[in-house]
C-alpha cells in the first residue's frame, strides 16, 4: 500500500517553525528591552544627584546598571516609613499646607494624589472576583470584574426600589482597560474560580488563552449579601 498522505510543502514547514520561534522569542525579548529601558531610564533620573563618594561607578571603571533604581527604591520605603509616624505626618502636612496656597499646583497635585491613592491604596479591595453576567441579552454571557456594592446616593436609589445591586467592569476584547461601569442584581452575578490575571489573559486573547482549571468541592457560586448594620435605640 502506498502511503497517500499529502506532504506538506516545505515553505508551510519553514514558515510554521519561524511563527512559533517568535511566539517564544517575540515576549522574552520584549520584557528584557522594557525593563532594560525602565533601568535606564530610572538611573538618568536618579544617578546626578548621588554624590561622588557615594556612587561606586566614581571608584570603577564600568557602569552599574540599576543602582540608581536600587537607591530610588530605598529613598521611597525610607520616606514611607518616616510618614507613618507622628513627626513624619506633621511634615507631610505642612508641605501639602504650602502646595495648597499655590493656584495651578495645588490641581495638578491633588489629581495626582487622588489618582495614586484610589491606584495602589484601593487596589487590594478592588477587581478581586471575576463573574459572568448574561450580556447582552438573555442566554448570552459576559466575562466581567466584580467592583463594589452599589454605594452613597447611587446605593440609596437601589435600596428606595428594593434592588441589591453590585457595580462590574464590563471590558471589551482585546483591550480590557477600557469599558463599561454596569449595576447588576447580586443574585445574577455568578462567580468564578478564576483570577483576574488570568481573566485578563483571557480577554486579551480573545478567547484562545483560556486558564486552566482544576474541578474543587462547591463554592459559593453568588456574591454574598452584605450584613446589616445593627442600629441602637437611645433609651
Amino acid at each position: 500500500m502506498t502511503d497517500n498522505t499529502p506532504r506538506t510543502p516545505v515553505a508551510t514547514r519553514l514558515r510554521n517553525n519561524f511563527l512559533a520561534g517568535l511566539i517564544i522569542c517575540a515576549p522574552i525579548a520584549i520584557t528584557i528591552w522594557l525593563t532594560w529601558t525602565f533601568i535606564h531610564w530610572s538611573d538618568s533620573w536618579v544617578r546626578p544627584y548621588i554624590p561622588a563618594r557615594w556612587n561606586p561607578e566614581s571608584y570603577l571603571n564600568f557602569a552599574i546598571p540599576g543602582f540608581g533604581l536600587l537607591i530610588a527604591v530605598v529613598l521611597i520605603t525610607v520616606v514611607g516609613f518616616l510618614g507613618k509616624n507622628l513627626i513624619g505626618q506633621s511634615i507631610v502636612r505642612f508641605g501639602e499646607s504650602i502646595v495648597q496656597r499655590m493656584p495651578l499646583v495645588r490641581t495638578i497635585y491633588k489629581s495626582v494624589k487622588q489618582i495614586f491613592e484610589t491606584v495602589l491604596k484601593e487596589q487590594a479591595n478592588s477587581f478581586k472576583k471575576v463573574g459572568l453576567i448574561e450580556y447582552p441579552g438573555p442566554g448570552l454571557w459576559a466575562l466581567v470584574f466584580v467592583a463594589t456594592d452599589a454605594k452613597g446616593e447611587i446605593a440609596s436609589k437601589f435600596n428606595a426600589m428594593g434592588q441589591d445591586m453590585v457595580a462590574v467592569f464590563l471590558p471589551p476584547t482585546p483591550v480590557p482597560t477600557a469599558g463599561f461601569l454596569v449595576f447588576v442584581p447580586r443574585e445574577k452575578i455568578v462567580l468564578l474560580d478564576m483570577s483576574p490575571e488570568d481573566a485578563a489573559k483571557f480577554l486579551i486573547s480573545g478567547g484562545l488563552v483560556a486558564p486552566g482549571h482544576t474541578p474543587s468541592e462547591p463554592k459559593q457560586k453568588h456574591l454574598p449579601r452584605p450584613k446589616p448594620v445593627a442600629v441602637s435605640k437611645a433609651d
